[in-house]
């Protein structure tokens, strides 16, 4: 099976700009060159009405709307712009709380930041 990394659109939603450019850098060494940035939950619900992507990577702790509000409206909002997108948290604050919390809401998965 031949999977073409390069037509995956993969939305990063971070407000640290170092973080972004760093994913968006990892994903291009896989072969994933279309990303799009957004630096908060507000943001990234705007890009998701503007653009098609089949991936999203989120952070958690963001203002004025942090992942899991993010997560919940793009599952569950009014437009429910993304009800099956897969979305990847990563997050430094891994708690089991926050874990259960952002599962509830629709994450897929987790990816701890050192």
């Amino acid at each position: 099976m031949n999977v073409r990394l390069d037509r995956l659109k993969v939305l990063i939603v971070d407000d640290n700009k170092h973080t972004r450019v760093l994913l968006a850098q990892i994903l291009r060494a896989l072969g994933i060159t279309q990303t799009i940035e957004a630096s908060d939950g507000v943001e990234g619900l705007a890009a998701l009405r503007s653009h098609a992507v089949d991936i999203v990577l989120t952070d958690l702790a963001m203002e004025p709307m942090n992942g899991i509000e993010f997560v919940r409206s793009l599952r569950t909002g009014p437009d429910s712009l993304g009800p099956m997108l897969p979305v990847i948290m990563i997050t430094g604050h891994a708690t089991m709380k926050r874990l259960q919390e952002a599962r509830d809401a629709g994450v897929n998965e987790f990816m701890g930041k050192p």
